[in-house]
């Protein structure tokens, strides 16, 4: 099996599921097995458009792979000092 991705808080992820085009979320925190993100916008700002796609949700970090119905990465945190 693959080694798990590095998800951090503050990145910016694209979901590659077509039913899904589009959708890019903001990783808010993670723990040991997944990652807690919020929708945004392609300037990867919270997205107000929709009430649904601006609301918390927890995704597996298995999934933040460049898969079929997976995530890729599109925007890393910014780094720390």
């Amino acid at each position: 099996m693959p080694e798990t991705p590095n998800v951090r808080p503050g990145q910016v992820w694209m979901d590659n599921d077509k039913r899904s085009e589009g959708r890019r979320v903001r990783v808010i925190e993670v723990d040991d097995t997944h990652a807690t993100v919020v929708g945004v916008d392609i300037r990867g700002l919270p997205d107000s458009r929709n009430r649904v796609a601006a609301r918390r949700t927890r995704i597996r970090l298995d999934r933040f792979r460049p898969t079929s119905t997976g995530y890729r990465l599109v925007a890393d945190a910014p780094e720390e000092d």
